[in-house]
């Protein structure tokens, strides 16, 4: 039996279930298929008519969640992403692994974000349709303010989201911006609407955390209280490689974030999904909530590894675990 839950019993808005199409979502995103694919836009859609799902995606637009913090990181974020790219100029740089990953880490030392990556592009994580001649993805993450977050899912917590959002969207252009001034070409993605490619895939590659049962990235230092950004380029950077701190069979025997979502949307096993089993959260279960309340964020906020100072201390404490393990 779950626990007892504020949220519950969920009944969604009848207005907002009118919307809703005939194919599932979970459809979409390739759930029970055996076959490898590039993965569909299902949600976030930069024009909301070119998908099934996009009338929902525009009623979310129109719930007021109260708070003027809202539509000012909107227009922000907005004038952000307005902003043109500098020319790539000069002549191309070339440098030493350990000179670019001091250039890359400035980025964290200068606040821009909390934590920065490469990995080699892989194509499978490009959504449908698109194609790329860049080879490296640079990934940048940034850290929410756990207060803020913890009170998901009043609407403060969206507005922290909104927040690290345009925040990401700021580094991926300073770093596209300085890619160019080093003579590289270089293509800034960033959320929450979908572009170019599945930005988890290539986080987990660059070394970032593993994916948890709720469907997104679990860090030891960040939990899941992150959110992402990309930049595409040739540029010859120093790539990362996946790391493990046990996410995954922790995973398996918590049950927190599962108790925690009010609509079921988070099941106990990892489900197959275009032919890779991992866990999976029910789409359309999840949009619903997620969209009467301007985003959710409970599952991430519940997460034991998203407290602060307590990550770290779990991935050490199941290292010695497994240690322990491996030597018997």
């Amino acid at each position: 039996m779950p626990r007892e839950n504020p949220y519950r019993p969920f009944n969604p808005n009848s207005a907002q279930m009118d919307l809703m199409p005939e194919i599932s979502g979970n459809e979409i995103n390739g759930l029970g298929e055996t076959e490898v694919r590039n993965p569909a836009v299902v949600y976030w859609a930069k024009n909301p008519e070119e998908i099934p799902h996009g009338k929902m995606q525009s009623w979310f637009y129109t719930v007021d969640p109260g708070l003027p913090e809202f539509a000012a990181e909107r227009n922000k974020r907005q004038a952000i992403l307005d902003q043109d790219l500098p020319k790539v100029v000069g002549q191309t740089a070339y440098y030493p692994e350990a000179q670019w990953q001091k250039k890359l880490e400035k980025f964290v030392q200068d606040n821009d974000c909390e934590k920065i990556g490469v990995t080699e592009l892989d194509p499978s994580w490009l959504f449908e349709g698109e194609r790329t001649e860049f080879r490296h993805v640079i990934i940048a993450a940034v850290h929410h303010d756990y207060e803020r977050i913890s009170k998901a899912p009043n609407p403060i917590a969206g507005a922290e989201v909104m927040v690290q959002y345009t925040r990401a969207a700021s580094v991926a252009k300073k770093i596209a911006a300085w890619l160019h001034q080093e003579g590289w070409e270089a293509e800034p993605v960033t959320g929450p609407m979908a572009s170019r490619l599945a930005m988890i895939p290539a986080a987990i590659q660059a070394g970032f955390g593993e994916l948890g049962k709720h469907g997104s990235l679990i860090n030891p230092e960040f939990g899941s209280s992150f959110r992402l950004s990309a930049v595409l380029t040739n540029a010859p950077l120093p790539l990362d490689e996946p790391q493990t701190h046990g996410v995954d069979d922790f995973c398996s025997s918590c049950k927190i974030c599962e108790d925690a979502c009010p609509p079921f949307a988070i099941t106990a096993d990892k489900q197959l999904v275009r032919g890779i089993e991992k866990w999976y959260v029910d789409f359309d279960r999840c949009l619903p909530f997620f969209n009467e309340h301007q985003g959710c964020a409970i599952c991430i906020a519940e997460c034991p590894w998203s407290r602060p100072g307590v990550g770290l201390n779990l991935a050490k404490k199941l290292a010695r675990k497994s240690l322990k393990t491996n030597d018997q």
